[in-house]
């Protein structure tokens, strides 16, 4: 009996009904004769209530039957799907209200479902939620509130499908630019890739000399039992240590779209991996901030990309200031072999780069480095605006300077043979992996 009254629930229709007795029975006190009639339509809608109430519980338990399918994890940034399926078993059309305690990350508190089911039939539907944070999200019950046609009065079926998700660093996008990796034209990024011939010790074969070959590549001994000139040929190096260099100090806490500058770097950090993997590289990570938080070894397997993957869910950070003389040590001890290194970091001033430029230019010295960091989109759009007052004209003046100052920045790198990249953060894997198709195709590396 205590469960019969926890899931019985009164719908909107009855309380309409309801309503128009009541003024039905103020107005009898005017008109006697209308009094009887009321008493009558009251009394009908008691009836009609206990059978609403006789066909919903006609069968105890197993008139619904509902489930929820979460995928092993979630993606961060992305929109992920919950697909539920719903069973009716009753032998009648049932109306649906469907309620789902979603993780409390997304303080969505309003999601409510209305659909209608056949009798003797399944309906599959889904939803989808878009994390934007890394974690463990915890799944509740699923509530389905189950109506007759006549939809007097609901019936609560809760189904216990508590279960928890991890959400990973953005595999959705990671599969997204994987083509990269073996399409051969990337037209689509204005990229050419072509076959260059190597100088490393990568031996390929021995052949006659050209016109246009490198005369340092010359084999002696070849061309004297030939008695024409033989030069070494040599394949492009390939299984180069990739490192993605992540900044996680406080400068990266800056949200966009609700992401944070340090997940945007985290998701490009999987899919460019997972890039250098298939181009044979070696791919590894190091986070940072006033010390070393993770540290990935460079490795070449197929399959290190969920070792990657899995470091990267698990970095944590108090958004403490940046220490790149740690940096600077920890990668001269740690990193013997010359590698490229891709730095993910923000610089919001050109005093706060000069601060750090003496420990990059020593990284540069013996690593290819490259160090994206962001455009600030917001100010962007704040220059987009008309200005309609003195106080708009400066804020633009003052919101084109800080975009002045990122390009000077820029520059200030290059100078010194850093190379940089300058992107918004919905397009930093794009840029990303631009940049070391770019690098690897010049071979600068």
């Amino acid at each position: 009996m205590n469960h019969f009254f926890k899931s019985l629930y009164l719908g909107k229709r009855l309380f309409y009904a309801i309503a128009i007795i009541a003024v039905l029975f103020l107005l009898s006190y005017w008109f006697h004769p209308l009094y009887p009639i009321v008493w009558l339509c009251a009394w009908g809608i008691l009836i009609i209530c206990i059978f609403d109430i006789a066909w919903l519980y006609n069968r105890q338990r197993s008139g619904i039957l509902a489930q929820r399918n979460l995928p092993e994890k979630f993606s961060n940034s992305d929109f992920n799907a919950v697909p539920i399926r719903i069973e009716n078993r009753h032998a009648f059309e049932v109306f649906i209200e469907i309620i789902d305690e979603i993780p409390i990350q997304f303080q969505k508190r309003d999601f409510l479902k209305k659909i209608r089911i056949p009798k003797k039939s399944t309906f599959d539907f889904e939803y989808a939620l878009r994390p934007v944070k890394r974690g463990e999200y915890q799944f509740g019950s699923l509530h389905i509130y189950v109506m007759t046609r006549i939809q007097f009065i609901k019936r609560r079926h809760s189904f216990d499908t508590a279960a928890m998700v991890k959400v990973y660093p953005s595999f959705i996008q990671m599969k997204k630019y994987d083509f990269l990796a073996v399409d051969r034209s990337s037209t689509q990024f204005g990229l050419k890739k072509i076959r260059r011939i190597g100088h490393t010790m990568e031996f390929e074969q021995i052949k006659e000399y050209v016109m246009g070959d490198d005369i340092r590549t010359i084999n002696w001994k070849a061309t004297a039992k030939k008695g024409t000139l033989m030069i070494n040929q040599f394949q492009d190096q390939k299984s180069q240590p990739i490192y993605s260099i992540i900044d996680a100090s406080r400068v990266m806490k800056m949200p966009f779209e609700e992401v944070s500058l340090l997940d945007y770097a985290i998701n490009s950090t999987l899919a460019f991996s997972n890039i250098a993997l298939k181009k044979q590289d070696k791919a590894g990570m190091i986070s940072f901030s006033n010390t070393i938080d993770k540290h990935v070894p460079a490795s070449a397997k197929k399959t290190y990309i969920n070792t990657i993957s899995e470091a990267l869910y698990n970095s944590t950070t108090d958004f403490l200031d940046a220490d790149y003389g740690t940096l600077y040590g920890y990668i001269k001890k740690q990193i013997t072999q010359r590698s490229l290194c891709i730095l993910y970091t923000n610089f919001e001033h050109i005093s706060s780069l000069k601060r750090q430029l003496p420990y990059l230019q020593a990284i540069a010295k013996k690593h290819m480095l490259v160090v994206i960091f962001f455009e600030n989109t917001a100010l962007k759009e704040l220059v987009a605006q008309p200005a309609t007052s003195l106080q708009n004209i400066y804020e633009q003046t003052i919101a084109q300077q800080f975009s002045y100052d990122k390009k000077l920045m820029a520059k200030e790198l290059q100078k010194y043979g850093i190379q940089t990249v300058l992107t918004t953060p919905q397009e930093l894997t794009v840029n990303t992996i631009n940049k070391y198709l770019e690098i690897k195709a010049r071979g600068l590396l």
